[in-house]
C-alpha cells in the first residue's frame, strides 16, 4: 500500500478563535496601560520605571520622555508631547497608521504581510541612534525632555 506523505512545508493557519483571543488580549492590555498613564501623571507619580541609561550616563536615551509624551498625547497636548519625545510621537503615529492599514487589509481577507517587516529594523535603529546623539547636543536642546 502506498503511504501518502504530508509535506512538512505546509503552512499552518491560526484558528480564528485563537486569533480573536490574541487581538482581544492585546487590545485590553493596551487600553489598560493607556488608562494607567492617562490617570497617573508620570511627572508626579513615582511608580514608573526609571531610565537606567540616563541614571548612569546623564544622557537622554531615545525613549527618555516617552511616558510623559504618551501622557501628553492622551490628554491632547501635541506640543508638550513633541517636546517630551518627538521620536515617540512620530513612531506612535506611524504605528497607528500602519495598524489601521494592516487591520483593514485583514478585515478584507487580504494578505497583509508582516506588521513590521525586517527591512525597517536597521533604518529605525539608525534613526534612534541619530536622535539620541542630536538630543544630547547643546544645539539641539529642544529635543531633550
Amino acid at each position: 500500500m502506498p503511504v501518502e506523505s504530508t509535506s512538512a512545508t505546509q503552512k499552518t493557519k491560526t484558528a480564528p478563535a485563537l486569533a480573536w483571543f490574541t487581538v482581544g488580549a492585546l487590545g485590553l492590555t493596551v487600553v489598560g496601560a493607556g488608562a494607567v498613564v492617562f490617570f497617573f501623571n508620570p511627572s508626579t507619580h513615582g511608580f514608573y520605571p526609571v531610565c537606567l541609561f540616563h541614571r548612569l550616563t546623564g544622557w537622554n536615551c531615545p525613549s527618555c520622555g516617552g511616558t510623559r509624551a504618551l501622557y501628553a498625547l492622551l490628554h491632547g497636548d501635541w506640543r508638550l508631547a513633541l517636546k517630551d519625545n518627538a521620536l515617540f510621537v512620530f513612531l506612535a503615529l506611524a504605528a497607528a497608521l500602519r495598524g489601521a492599514w494592516w487591520g483593514a487589509g485583514k478585515l478584507r481577507h487580504r494578505p497583509g504581510g508582516q506588521f513590521f517587516p525586517a527591512r525597517y529594523v536597521w533604518p529605525l535603529l539608525a534613526t534612534a541612534a541619530a536622535f539620541t546623539v542630536l538630543r544630547n547636543l547643546p544645539v539641539f536642546g529642544f529635543l531633550s525632555p
